[in-house]
């Protein structure tokens, strides 16, 4: 992990050298090399190698020791050395690190895992292995374990209690998430995960999507001589069964790598919504309870290589497919009550659907990096290839109180809906330094998407003739071309640091409805400026200040008009003359760093204008329809504090709190959608080393109420708890996980509202997305470090 440096007086790259393998003689990248003072071991800078093994470390003027470090190598301690006006730099030379043997040596602890979570001021790093609670789950559920981070029952992914968060895969955009946003995770097993990067602030080098900002997926992926791989088997109950495999060979300058991931999901939710409905001075009450069952097996490969031309030039080429066949069943009793709670009449309806859904992607990166530290060259053209096909079969029937049917043959529905999408993108990096700190970043990029859902909807009668319903017979074709141009000046002296960079893009999208020939097409370009300047001050403390404009495009699933017809009491659609949302984001952070832990802390505010939510209007006949809106706009504040300790030997422990307060203005729409609210929610994750090298692992996660544009969001808690022990000489590792213990996960809402016509209601629903659920999940790793407790190494 990177470490910043603070001390008063330090002369930049002080210190020099390069970590190689002893046996092989290649690079180590991504090694730890930190510095202390001899006279009494205190911490004073550290640095990470580059790609080529390389390290550059400050350091003031004193007699110092180095302490290298590499997950499943020995430690190693450098002869003691002295820096004067008269040397002030040191050459380390090459540095040869030996696999560790497992042995249990004295004098300096240090861990032999990488921390679950990594803290640096542009972003947070999460190692997905360390987290006993994702083991057996869903790239989802690992994201709902991550500080900052928040995921609903329908699999939407929130950031510091905001929407529109942009999920990169490998730095990338991926058919792995494609136009179902984070609901696409829900497919991805998470022992193909590494680690999860959240970039709350992101530079101009990123692309502006992304209103919170970026969440960034790291599959797993090895580079080391010869053959290794990790390989895992699953289950749990509710229905989880699955397994997975990570395996990497590598052969001279040739780098062969696949993972490969397969999953059987039951997976059963529930809910319930009260509603109240007020009309012509009648009030009318409805009630509805559902219970869902969704069977799915899942498939995902990525397979590819590496030729290295040198260790500083290398071409990649991969391929990833994923396939998910799913069979949803979801069942809905409607009570139907006058104001008197007397039952009128109650309704059955049931969905059965057939879903299958491909994704194809294409990928080929070429990476240079040149004489000159700091400098290369990355470009990458990516091609993502997706569709989905949807059979639905509604049934529904309704019945007197006495349960007698209304009518001989009920209402039976059929619903064909195939999707499409075709995506195009090629972007290209560069960075160049100068000077003894600075350098200047430049890159392009161009993405050209297609997507179409041809979707039918309509009364099949007893011969099979669909009548289509009106409105619900249409191709919908979305066409989106956006190209960027992005350039970052940065520079730094002693104690500061600064970044500024201006991204330019110019995005062309057209959505046309072809049955009825509506065609919208928006044309427009945005300047996107951000800035980053971090202070350094002595004793291990920095500071940052950044700003970044985002934006939110409206895309397929918010423009078309067509998402499902599950419910027949809830429509949710989308909006096709939605327009963007645009954010400026500001940041005050900062970072402290102790022998035993770190902490960082942040403010946050961002100013928003046509913020876009989503609106609930219900008609006379209690039909309500869900489709997002342009707001006025939404000022959000924010206070986020995450730390890292560990007080023992024995005993880790993480915590992350965060409070906000958001002002709505919705002050556009007769309705006038406007609100006020104050909420926070944390999250507390204690790790502890047992007896016999157990580990035990207990989180607590807490969200608490707030409001919303037309109502509020109750509190949400749950509970997880996780046991893990490696066996077979540390090659093995069994883990038992228990997610949300008593069963209290439950997203709960709010809304009201009065329409043109003079409509008052009130809706109150409950939705329980995921139960509770057990995994004990089996790993084996070949010719890979152990994922093992902390351990003393020699310094000798």
């Amino acid at each position: 992990m990177p470490f910043l440096v603070w001390a008063q007086g330090s002369k930049k790259d002080a210190v020099k050298g390069k970590v190689l393998d002893a046996v092989t003689g290649e690079p180590l990248p991504y090694a730890t090399v930190r510095l202390f003072k001899s006279a009494d071991n205190a911490l004073v800078s550290g640095n990470i190698t580059n790609e080529a093994g390389h390290f550059t470390l400050d350091a003031p003027l004193g007699e110092f020791y180095a302490l290298i470090e590499f997950m499943g190598y020995k430690a190693l301690k450098s002869p003691a050395f002295t820096l004067t006006n008269d040397k002030t730099e040191h050459q380390l030379g090459n540095i040869k690190l030996e696999a560790s043997a497992g042995k249990t040596l004295n004098e300096v602890v240090v861990q032999a895992e990488k921390s679950s979570m990594e803290l640096s001021l542009d972003k947070k790093i999460f190692n997905v292995g360390q987290d006993l609670a994702n083991a057996g789950g869903s790239a989802t559920e690992i994201l709902s374990n991550i500080p900052s981070v928040s995921v609903d029952a329908e699999g939407n992914v929130k950031l510091r209690g905001s929407e529109n968060v942009r999920i990169l895969i490998d730095g990338k955009p991926s058919g792995l998430v494609s136009f179902k946003g984070g609901s696409g995770l829900q497919q991805l097993q998470g022992s193909l995960i590494e680690k999860v990067e959240i970039i709350t602030n992101p530079s101009a080098r990123y692309e502006a999507e992304g209103m919170s900002g970026i969440i960034n997926i790291v599959l797993k992926k090895e580079r080391k001589n010869g053959f290794n791989g990790s390989f895992e088997v699953i289950g749990g109950e509710p229905t989880n069964y699955g397994g997975a495999a990570n395996i990497n060979y590598r052969h001279k300058r040739v780098n062969f790598f696949i993972n490969y991931g397969l999953a059987y999901r039951i997976t059963p939710s529930r809910g319930s919504l009260y509603q109240e409905l007020t009309a012509n001075d009648t009030t009318s009450v409805m009630r509805q309870n559902f219970t869902t069952k969704v069977r799915g097996f899942n498939n995902n490969i990525r397979g590819g290589l590496d030729y290295f031309f040198s260790e500083t030039s290398i071409l990649t080429a991969s391929y990833l497919f994923r396939r998910s066949d799913v069979n949803r069943i979801r069942k809905i009793r409607y009570e139907d009550y006058l104001s008197n709670k007397s039952l009128l009449s109650y309704t059955a309806r049931k969905q059965d659907e057939d879903e299958k859904e491909v994704n194809a992607e294409y990928a080929v990166t070429y990476k240079k990096n040149f004489a000159r530290e700091g400098q290369e060259l990355t470009a990458d053209f990516r091609f993502l290839d997706y569709w989905e096909r949807s059979d639905q079969v509604y049934t529904e029937n309704t019945f007197s109180p006495e349960g007698t049917p209304a009518s001989a043959r009920g209402l039976y529905q059929r619903s064909l809906n195939d999707e499409y999408e075709k995506q195009y993108l090629t972007q290209i990096d560069y960075v160049q330094p100068f000077g003894e700190g600075g350098k200047l970043e430049a890159g392009l990029r161009s993405s050209f998407r297609d997507m179409v859902n041809d979707y039918l909807v309509g009364d099949e009668d007893e011969a099979g003739v669909i009548t289509p319903l009106p409105g619900l017979d249409n191709y919908f074709i979305y066409n989106e071309n956006i190209n960027a141009l992005y350039g970052i000046l940065g520079n730094k002296t002693k104690k500061l640091s600064y970044q500024v960079g201006l991204r330019a893009e110019y995005t062309d999208v057209k959505t046309t409805l072809r049955e009825t020939n509506e065609v919208n097409p928006r044309r427009y370009t945005n300047l996107f400026p951000s800035a980053h300047f971090t202070y350094n001050l002595p004793n291990e403390h920095a500071l940052q200040v950044s700003y970044s404009r985002r934006v939110r495009r409206p895309v397929y699933g918010d423009l078309s008009p067509y998402f499902t017809l599950s419910d027949s009491r809830n429509f949710m659609g989308g909006n096709p003359n939605l327009d963007p949302e645009y954010t400026n984001a500001f940041d005050f952070g900062h970072i402290k760093y102790f022998d035993k832990g770190s902490l960082s802390s942040s403010l946050f505010y961002r100013h928003s204008i046509g913020k876009i939510a989503t609106i609930r209007r219900v008609s006379s006949q209690g039909i309500a329809t869900l489709r997002p809106e342009n707001l006025a706009g939404e000022d959000a504040f924010g206070l986020e504090l995450t730390g890292s300790i560990t007080p023992t030997a024995w005993w880790k422990l993480d915590h992350s709190f965060n409070f906000f307060r958001a002002i709505i203005d919705g002050s556009n729409f007769e309705e006038n959608f406007s609100n006020n609210t104050y909420s926070w929610f944390t999250r507390h994750t204690s790790r502890f080393t047992l007896p016999k090298n157990i580990d035990f692992q207990v989180r607590a996660n807490y969200e608490a109420p707030q409001k919303t544009a037309q109502g509020s969001q109750k509190s949400l808690y749950y509970l997880d708890l996780g046991l893990s022990k490696d066996f077979l000489n540390e090659k093995g590792t069994v883990t038992l996980n228990v997610l949300d213990v008593f069963n209290s996960r439950i997203n709960r809402s709010v809304f009201r509202g009065q329409s043109n016509e003079g409509v008052v209601f009130y809706t109150s629903s409950e939705n329980q997305g995921r139960r509770r659920q057990a995994n004990l999940t089996l790993s084996y790793r070949l010719n890979q470090s152990p994922t093992a407790k902390p351990k003393t190494l020699s310094t000798e």
